[in-house]
């Protein structure tokens, strides 16, 4: 095409460079020039290797200078540029320009982005893991039916033939990145509804789940019972155990039916709640109901066995619960799971 006789280097000033750049694009816009096509025409226009790279559906294209598939190995990236859609970050290109970059290479790379971002809108489906909230609250309310439930579910991607699982999660990482963490293969969709984020995907992989993420995850095929599930499990999730799976909960779920009021008036929660007020005290009392033993809560803890006795002897008095006992011992631990409720 045309356009191709453009060149950065041949280009005077950077400002009339970069309009003369914008031009290049907007026409490459105009004639629905599909990806590898813009990998070609950027690879022309900057006269070094182009690549354009799609997280989600793994497609990697590099093109050379001649405008044909780059060949050698991947040289490192000279400048780069996130490709974004509807907010959220999908892809990048990038330029292996050997030495120092053009002036001009960010402007190119911007446009590019642009270029890249909207082709994948029009020749799609956009593979991002965002979705519209009121799709997503449709999908999972247990008062949708299921015409509307199965429409909501189809615009978001899901196949009908397929089980959808819904994920509960608290966390400071972008949902997008956790939906592609959980099920890489997709499909995956996600929102934030209220307080909690919501993922909706066909597999989920919880080992793939940061450290520092509190999640619940419904077992149910339905979406709806999968995000009551979900929620339920999420508000067993603590430092310790972050991720909770339904399933796992067994007769613990009912817990979650008692009124927050009925659990504060409980003397046993009520005297977790003032051991609470020591953070040591009670991280001594969680991991010992966790664990059962003295010896393994004090390695846990890092500290001398002797110095764990001494804080349980405390937190006994303060429970009136003799910890030694284990039917004593599983009192303590549902007051435990109990009080952590009253913090959801």
């Amino acid at each position: 095409m045309e356009a191709l006789t453009v060149r950065l280097s041949g280009l005077d000033s950077y400002v009339d460079g970069a309009i003369r750049i914008i031009a290049f694009y907007d026409t490459l816009m105009r004639r629905r020039v599909d990806l590898p096509g813009l990998a070609r025409a950027s690879a022309g226009l900057a006269e070094c290797v182009a690549g354009v790279q799609l997280h989600g559906a793994g497609r990697v294209i590099r093109v050379s200078p001649d405008g044909r598939h780059a060949s050698t190995p991947p040289s490192p990236a000279s400048t780069t540029a996130p490709i974004t859609l509807d907010e959220e970050e999908i892809g990048r290109v990038w330029l292996e320009r050997p030495g120092p970059p053009n002036a001009l290479d960010e402007v190119l790379l911007d446009r590019l982005a642009i270029a890249t971002a909207a082709a994948v809108e029009r020749y799609g489906p956009a593979r991002t893991t965002m979705a519209d909230p009121a799709l997503v609250e449709l999908a999972i309310s247990p008062d949708s039916d299921e015409a509307a439930r199965a429409r909501a579910l189809r615009l978001l991607g899901f196949a009908a033939d397929l089980p959808v699982r819904v994920v509960a999660v608290r966390a400071r990482l972008p949902l997008d990145q956790l939906g592609s963490l959980v099920c890489p293969a997709r499909p995956v969709k996600a929102a934030s509804l209220a307080d909690v984020g919501v993922i909706l995907a066909t597999t989920v992989d919880a080992a793939r789940l940061p450290a520092d993420v509190h999640a619940g995850i419904g077992a149910a095929e339905s979406p709806d019972r999968s995000w009551q599930q979900a929620r339920t499990a999420l508000r067993f999730a603590t430092p310790r155990r972050p991720v909770v799976h339904h399933d796992d909960l067994g007769a613990l779920a009912l817990l979650a039916q008692v009124s927050k009021d009925a659990l504060r008036d409980n003397a046993d929660v009520a005297a977790i709640a003032r051991i609470a007020g020591n953070p040591e005290d009670l991280e001594t009392l969680d991991t010992y109901c966790a664990t059962g033993s003295l010896r393994r809560a004090a390695d846990l803890l890092h500290l001398h066995h002797s110095s764990v006795a001494r804080r349980l002897e405390q937190i006994t008095r303060v429970l009136g619960i003799e910890l030694t006992d284990p039917t004593s011992l599983l009192r303590a631990r549902l007051a435990l799971t109990a009080w952590h409720l009253l913090d959801d």
